[in-house]
């Protein structure tokens, strides 16, 4: 099997994630709104709160923020934005197509979410999406996992 080609794409301010996340706050917000209309108590207040909370927390992480160059060199990944990584790996949080939300993960570090645009570099677009589910590249010979060659490993799976 090969691996996926080397690739970079820039990552900018995601309009289409803000108006996502903006989509979803508002049938929250309106759903809430309904829920508390007959109950100005408590229940109230807890539902007021948190529609508040929810649209801070969409506004934070709706992908307005995140700027910088994201790389697969073919073995792993890295990220040149505020918080720079190196020798991370990427998984898919959602796809939709023409909107990618992925999260790079490096060791001993916390994960950093981006949100990935089509329109951001439509020619790069293809050969993101096939780095992105591509299988890690092993050198455990064909037909083992590469746990099973590793020094320590039971006989039978050598």
């Amino acid at each position: 099997m090969h691996s996926a080609p080397a690739v970079s794409f820039p990552v900018g301010p995601s309009r289409a994630a803000q108006l996502l996340l903006s989509a979803i706050w508002l049938a929250g917000a309106i759903g809430a709104g309904f829920a508390a209309r007959d109950d100005f108590g408590g229940r109230a207040l807890l539902l007021l709160t948190s529609v508040m909370l929810a649209g801070g927390v969409a506004w934070r992480f709706g992908g307005h923020r995140q700027v910088g160059l994201l790389r697969f060199d073919g073995q792993c990944w890295s990220w040149s934005g505020r918080t720079p990584q190196a020798a991370a790996r990427v998984q898919a949080g959602l796809d939709l197509q023409a909107l990618m939300l992925v999260r790079l993960v490096e060791p001993g570090r916390p994960s950093c979410w981006l949100w990935l645009e089509r329109r951001a570099d439509p020619s790069r677009w293809a050969a993101l999406r096939r780095a992105v589910y591509s299988r890690a590249p092993t050198t455990a010979p064909d037909g083992m996992s590469p746990d099973a060659s590793a020094p320590g490993a039971p006989p039978s799976f050598r």
